[in-house]
């Protein structure tokens, strides 16, 4: 064979090769065929436009309008999608059970009355590019859940299921959508409220909503959206009218209130009314709604919205707390300075203080009870007397910031607050407050003053120690007397003066507790009441053999509940102890000796013991 045949046979086979494999991908597989040809209709979901039923006297036409259905006869209005979805999926897996083949029908023309489909009063036309005639429904066939249909005229009779008849045998106000509105509570980024008591506008800025009118206040983001889901997700009991004519018999000529939802780039919004009641259904009440031209029942709930005022949806928190920006937290209170920590990555620190590690987790025990704390009472609207409140000098204020170490597009380098509170003047249990600029004076619990530390010493951390008990090189113990220790070239400790036995176990419990020593809290300065002068305790210890490293913790007072006050000479400030640590401290140091077996018979026999020695000095 020539080489340019065999080119060429080569040619052609590859091409009839890359034909059928194009030509199987493209078209159905035999088990897709086989599907196919066993259902009563075929059609392509993506290019159906629009169904239309013919129920007897009623023509229903249902359109699809930018993915949504509508009801465009005999009447205008949202079509319940849920519907018509289940109707498009009963149709396209409606299967043939057995067909009568149109020849046969043909022979004998009666069988369609038997069949009920020469004047079938229910048929079902689909619009749309390659959609099939129309199907015409006859009546029940002789196996239970059966039906006779016929897809256009002069087709075989075919049996099938009756659920796509049970599907439209319908009146048109079963396909109309019982849902008021296809906005979604989250989609509404503004509302208007109109009652008998006023007018109240609603924004939603960034992911908070914000009352406008009739004055401008944070809202309670979660009443806005309560209040938004009563309209969203709000049922439909009855469909009483078209929106026209005269609407006085559902006193909806003059609307006893409203509430108008917009949606973003919505300059119109959806308006529902709400009007009287009727007479027969007392838990309802009549409603228009403009976005759908047409006038409904509603279960009564719905009036709650009448008797809204702005103070039922004001945010009753006291501040905002964005602790994704926040970067510092500067306190300041009269006649204490300026206390400012500073975060670093997920720690903080008291940068007023040299960058001085804090007691983290009581920063973020700060930030949780403040973005918990809420108003007890608004006070006054407009803050236009300070002084009668003690806002003029505040004897506390708190600012949260975030902080752009650089300059960038987005923001200037430095501190940048985005909330400052202050607080004024106590009256009874609550204090007097006022969040940054804005115009309202508000009270909150008294309390809270006590839980914002103005003293930086507050905000140390809780660590006073950390070392490993075998770090301690020499310990000096005083309590009613003074035992000092130091370790020997063996790593064994021994008395600086004295021969008595030590008790090694008691002082590894007392290094065990020194050496990780934490404390509970910080109370702030050091006082006369804290009791140094009288110690319980005096601890000095060094780390390494020339006492270069010395440190020293001294325990005073009680300071109630089982806690004891302390301090360190490394730290400024006054600290507590458990009950426990103290204990541990006092241990005796001290072996007691053994008991002779003369000493325990003479016990026995009622002589009394000889006294221990003194302990050494």
């Amino acid at each position: 064979m020539k080489t340019k045949t065999t080119l060429l046979l080569l040619i052609v086979a590859v091409a009839v090769a890359l034909w059928i494999k194009f030509y199987e991908s493209k078209g159905p597989n035999t088990e897709e065929t086989k599907r196919l040809a066993g259902n009563v209709v075929n059609f392509e979901r993506d290019t159906l436009e629009g169904i239309v039923i013919q129920n007897g006297d009623d023509r229903i036409e249902l359109r699809k309008q930018d993915q949504k259905w509508r009801l465009e006869a005999p009447f205008k209005d949202q079509a319940d999608r849920g519907a018509v979805e289940n109707l498009i999926a009963d149709l396209d897996g409606w299967q043939k059970f057995d067909a009568i083949p149109a020849k046969e029908i043909a022979k004998d023309k009666g069988k369609l009355d038997e069949f009920g489909l020469s004047k079938g009063k229910l048929k079902l036309k689909l619009l749309g590019k390659n959609a099939p005639p129309e199907i015409t429904f006859g009546n029940d066939a002789a196996l239970q859940g059966k039906i006779y249909v016929q897809v256009g005229d002069g087709g075989d009779v075919i049996i099938a299921a009756q659920s796509v008849r049970n599907d439209i045998a319908k009146k048109p106000e079963d396909f109309r959508d019982k849902k008021l509105t296809d906005l979604t509570t989250a989609q509404v980024v503004r509302a208007l409220v109109k009652t008998a008591a006023g007018e109240m506008e609603l924004e939603k800025k960034a992911e908070h909503w914000e009352i406008v009118k009739p004055l401008r206040a944070r809202a309670d983001d979660q009443k806005i959206n309560d209040l938004l889901a009563q309209i969203t997700t709000a049922q439909i009991q009855q469909f009483v009218a078209e929106d026209r004519g005269d609407l006085r018999p559902y006193g909806l000529a003059e609307p006893r209130g409203s509430i108008t939802l917009f949606a973003v780039d919505d300059k119109t919004g959806q308006t529902l009314q709400i009007g009287g009641m009727p007479e027969k259904e007392k838990e309802q009440v009549y409603v228009r709604f403009t976005a759908r031209n047409a006038i409904y029942t509603l279960p009564k709930k719905i009036e709650e919205l009448l008797a809204l005022k702005p103070a039922d949806l004001r945010d009753r928190h006291l501040v905002r707390i964005d602790t994704n920006i926040l970067d510092r937290i500067t306190i300041e209170a009269t006649g204490k300075g300026k206390t400012v920590l500073s975060r670093k990555d997920e720690n903080w620190t008291i940068a007023s203080r040299n960058n001085q590690p804090t007691n983290s987790s009581e920063v973020n025990r700060l930030l949780d009870l403040m973005k918990a704390e809420q108003v007890t009472k608004f006070v006054e609207d407009v803050a236009s007397d300070l002084p009668k409140y003690g806002l003029d000098k505040p004897q506390l204020q708190v600012t949260f910031s975030s902080f752009a170490s650089e300059n960038t597009p987005e923001s200037v380098a430095g501190e940048h607050p985005f909330a400052t509170i202050a607080f004024g003047k106590i009256d009874g249990d609550n204090v007097f407050a006022r969040l940054g600029d804005e115009p309202f004076i508000v009270a909150v619990r008294r309390s809270l003053l006590d839980n914002i530390f103005a003293d930086p010493l507050q905000w140390q951390e809780l660590a006073i120690f950390r070392f490993k008990p075998d770090e301690v090189h020499k310990l000096t113990v005083t309590t009613d007397r003074e035992l000092a220790l130091v370790r020997n070239e063996k790593n064994e400790w021994t008395w600086v003066k004295g021969t008595e036995p030590i008790n090694t176990v008691n002082v590894q419990s007392l290094l065990n507790t020194l050496t990780v020593l934490r404390a509970v809290r910080w109370t702030g300065a050091t006082a006369p009441a804290h009791g140094f002068d009288k110690p319980q305790a005096t601890i000095a210890f060094t780390t390494s053999p020339d006492d270069k490293s010395a440190h020293k913790l001294v325990v005073g007072a009680s300071a109630g509940e089982g806690m004891w006050f302390a301090r360190t000479d490394e730290r400024e400030g006054t600290f507590v102890i458990t009950n426990p640590d103290l204990n541990a401290f006092k241990l005796p140091l001290v072996a007691l000796p053994s008991p002779s077996p003369a000493a325990s018979a003479s016990t026995a026999a009622g002589t009394p013991s000889p006294t221990p020695s003194a302990s050494p000095h």
